[in-house]
């Protein structure tokens, strides 16, 4: 399984974008939105054709950050069925949603914002990302260190 800052940069990098929706379209996903209850949403897939179920009653960034969410399950997880894992077992499910909820946030909030000072919770004000999961965006590396390797005993 791969890092899921690096799946969100090759998929942004690939299609041009980090809008989930249209990444979703190019990789022939289809996006429903239906009334889900208290479900913000999941992926299924039917006789090999993919679908991520969004709730309609999310506003708009919310169903962003779950077409984001679900597609990291898509390409993070895909045979994983948490629905029933969460139903029928005792497997803890934490982690698969945590690197969903990572992928979403690395997806969604571009280095840029940071690198250009904003902290991570503005950068995810800015990008519609749910305050309670901006802590999982990595921080990016600084593009020139003001160190040089032999400069310093620390490692930067």
């Amino acid at each position: 399984m791969r890092n899921s800052k690096q799946a969100a940069l090759q998929l942004v990098k690939k299609y041009g974008t980090n809008n989930p929706f249209k990444i979703a379209s190019q990789k022939n996903i289809h996006v429903l939105f239906e009334p889900l209850g208290n479900v913000l949403g999941y992926f299924s897939t039917y006789k090999r054709i993919r679908f991520i179920h969004i709730n309609q009653g999310l506003d708009k960034s919310g169903q962003r950050f779950t077409c984001a969410h679900e597609l990291g399950h898509v390409l993070l997880h895909p045979k994983v069925n948490t629905p029933f894992l969460r139903r029928n077992t005792l497997v803890s499910i934490d982690r698969i949603e945590s690197e969903a909820n990572q992928f979403a946030v690395e997806l969604l909030m571009p280095d840029e914002l940071i690198l250009g000072g904003m902290t991570i919770y503005e950068a995810a004000a800015a990008s519609g990302v749910p305050q309670e999961v901006a802590h999982l965006k990595s921080l990016p590396k600084r593009q020139r260190s003001i160190w040089k390797s032999e400069d310093t005993y620390f490692t930067i």
